[in-house]
């Protein structure tokens, strides 16, 4: 038994059984020109196979190649597959946000819409109220200045009526009668008139 040593693997399904009883392998530097090359197998340890003769350094043997570029597209799809699901979510997201907005947009409009109707139902009962009362103040100045003038003319015919009976009695009774007359005769016309 001397020293460990190393040396390159490959995998157990890179190595093909000629029917000379040969191991050959295909391998590749730039992994565009391959080569197939006679191989001596060693030790077979976690699917892959020592090989102790047959392989240059820096070679890599065929399904070697397959296998990382296998690896390496299945971690891109994976990752696309992550990013799809990802979009998908973020996509469904976006949609129920948007659907949240109109529902909220609509809800607002109805609310305005509502609250436009109410100030317009107010702002019209308010004016109805104001023309109510404008109209029964105008109706009550109305009033008082015909009962103004009603009085004003009442007056006025009384003061006339005094005036035209002091004229008539003064010329038709003299003396102590006559005053006493007159004053009777104005106290009643005052009395009917007021």
């Amino acid at each position: 038994v001397g020293a460990p040593a190393r040396s390159p693997a490959i995998a157990l399904d890179g190595v093909v059984r000629e029917g000379d009883g040969t191991m050959t392998t295909w391998v590749t530097n730039d992994r565009r020109r391959f080569t197939q090359r006679i191989v001596k197998i060693g030790m077979q340890k976690d699917g892959y196979r020592q090989v102790l003769n047959g392989l240059q350094p820096g070679e890599k043997g065929v399904i070697d190649g397959i296998d990382s570029r296998q690896a390496r597209i299945k971690a891109e799809l994976d990752e696309a597959v992550r990013l799809r699901q990802e979009a998908q979510a973020v996509l469904a997201e976006f949609e129920r946000k948007g659907r949240d907005a109109e529902a909220e947009a609509a809800s607002i409009l109805a609310g305005a819409k509502a609250e436009a109707e109410r100030l317009a139902a107010e702002a019209k009962t308010r004016m109805e109220d104001f023309v109510v009362r404008r109209t029964k103040m105008a109706e009550a100045k109305i009033a008082q200045a015909e009962a103004q003038a009603l009085a004003d003319v009442r007056a006025a015919a009384a003061d006339t009526a005094v005036s035209a009976a002091e004229r008539i009695l003064g010329a038709a009774a003299k003396g102590k009668v006559a005053e006493d007359l007159l004053a009777r005769g104005i106290e009643d016309i005052k009395k009917r008139f007021n």
